[in-house]
């Protein structure tokens, strides 16, 4: 009897928190419906009824199959601050977000990379300068987020319509060397007769510098007796671009 109230009292100091209840054995983890219901506001709704980081969870999903993405789509907002950063960010950098490996970090790059493609190809054999929103977004979308800068051309022929586009040098994160022999000899081959200079500020501010417009200045009087015109040299950065034929520059 008296073993019987020793039990009793035992289990009666017991609090409940430390009785917990069981999960049944078919329960399914809470992120799988989340997941679905994610997925049918972007069939329903479209894009547009969908924040940045819900995007980045949807294009997490099959990158994590069998974990909760949303606090990984926020880390990377919070540590590039926008989607278009975290798509431009190189592979290495999106490996040092907590729980964002090899694996994520490779398909997000996919995704990038689809996404020039289409960018590129609204301008492609297109007339440049009707279509420079396009132009500039596709600029934009390619050497904005590079660590490095890149000196970009895009070869016209006599219509504006684009014939290439190349990166033709890439520099430090303040210096590209840049030899207009080099780019109206480029130029002559592809037999361009108009091209747009293009190069990027790692530092985000598109702001030319001295060195900018005086090597435009360069190209310009080493294209102009070859027919060659140079429409423009914009400088992109991540937050914004800069024309020099916008600001009187050329």
């Amino acid at each position: 009897m008296e073993d019987q109230e020793d039990e009793r009292g035992f289990f009666a100091e017991q609090s409940p928190r430390s009785i917990r209840p069981t999960k049944p054995a078919d329960a399914k983890p809470h992120y799988l419906g989340h997941r679905q219901r994610l997925r049918d506001r972007f069939r329903d709704a479209g894009a547009d009824a969908l924040s940045d980081y819900e995007i980045l969870e949807l294009l997490l999903f099959r990158s994590v199959p069998r974990a909760d993405t949303k606090e990984r789509a926020k880390a990377l907002l919070k540590r590039f601050g926008s989607l278009a950063e975290v798509l431009g960010a190189p592979e290495h950098l999106l490996c040092e977000v907590p729980d964002i490996g090899m694996g994520a970090a490779l398909d997000l790059k996919i995704v990038a990379a689809a996404a020039l493609r289409m960018a590129r190809s609204e301008i492609k054999g297109r007339e440049v300068l009707s279509s420079w929103s396009q132009v500039l977004d596709y600029c934009r979308a390619a050497m904005a987020f590079e660590e490095r800068e890149q000196f970009r051309i895009l070869f016209l022929d006599k219509k504006n319509a684009l014939i290439a586009d190349e990166v033709q040098q890439t520099g430090t994160v303040d210096h590209t060397p840049v030899y207009p022999r080099e780019v109206v000899k480029r130029a002559l081959e592809l037999s361009a007769t108009a091209i747009i200079l293009v190069h990027n500020h790692p530092s985000g501010d598109p702001t030319p510098s001295r060195a900018d417009i005086d090597m435009t200045k360069m190209i310009i009087e080493s294209a102009k007796p070859l027919g060659i015109s140079v429409h423009d040299h914009i400088i992109i950065g991540k937050k914004g671009y800069a024309s020099m034929k916008g600001l009187l520059l050329i």
